[in-house]
């Protein structure tokens, strides 16, 4: 059996200034036609979100819209912090066609198969 990724621990970007960087939480589910990464990102619009693949490697990143405030806050159980996560593809999965949206706090991405790797029938020629 393939896996999808293979996460990576090493970066060499840094962080926004001042802003600490979490791994987000996430659940990778296959299929006959590909992988389903979903990815927890709360806080993140569609635009705070960048995912870019690059040497077959899968790199989110989640920015969090800040709102300044000149109210002090007095008790806090959220984090003000951007996601990052960085995955290796399988070689399997097709680059050109992954796709992703961002819904309620969850980013989704397709990581669709190669047609080369699906199981094809193969007809008998007469």
């Amino acid at each position: 059996m393939n896996t999808v990724i293979n996460e990576e621990t090493q970066t060499n970007e840094a962080p926004r200034a001042a802003q600490p960087v979490v791994a987000p939480p996430v659940n990778i589910i296959e299929t006959k036609d590909g992988y389903t990464l979903e990815a927890e990102i709360p806080g993140v619009s569609k635009d705070g979100v960048e995912i870019t693949v690059e040497e077959n490697q899968l790199t989110i990143l989640g920015r969090r819209n800040r709102t300044d405030s000149k109210a002090q806050v007095l008790y806090r159980e959220s984090a003000d912090t951007d996601y990052r996560r960085v995955f290796e593809l399988d070689p399997a999965v097709d680059a050109t066609k992954i796709t992703a949206n961002v819904e309620q706090g969850v980013l989704t991405i397709q990581l669709p198969f190669s047609e080369r790797v699906k199981p094809r029938k193969i007809s008998i020629a007469e």
